[in-house]
């Protein structure tokens, strides 16, 4: 299996519901290093598996939505914690609409793989790791 990765970062504000979050149910920030890596189990005949530029800039496209957000005030998230974990989710079936869209090229329709990883800090990070979701994406 191939893998190419290509990375970002996002800047947040959220908050948490539920006592098990402690301090982090008040509004609070947090800065995330986003980590796409695509994987096929071929390369296309110039030996790429996706081109980097186009998954550059389309993980730049989805994480944009995101950026400089408070995410407690946005639709897409109303009655959900957007914990590292789930933000991995959520940027996973983005992607993976991008993928089966086109945006990526030919070579992004032959990805077979997704794993994003959020690296919260230099000790704590999440992921989700699957197979390029439907047009639809993952459900939670």
């Amino acid at each position: 299996m191939f893998s190419l990765t290509v990375v970002d970062h996002i800047m947040v504000a959220h908050s948490f519901r539920g006592a098990e979050f402690g301090p982090a149910q008040r509004l609070h920030g947090a800065t995330f290093v986003v980590e796409a890596e695509f994987r096929a189990p071929r390369l296309d005949d110039l030996h790429l598996l996706i081109d980097i530029g186009l998954a550059k800039d389309e993980l730049r496209k989805v994480l944009a939505g995101l950026d400089y957000r408070n995410l407690d005030a946005e639709p897409a998230f109303a009655g959900r914690n957007t914990t590292t974990e789930f933000l991995c989710l959520h940027i996973h079936g983005l992607l993976s609409q991008a993928l089966a869209g086109g945006a990526m090229g030919e070579g992004g329709k032959a990805v077979t793989g997704l794993k994003v990883l959020l690296r919260e800090s230099h000790i704590a990070w999440a992921a989700f790791e699957g197979p390029v979701a439907a047009a639809t994406g993952p459900q939670v």
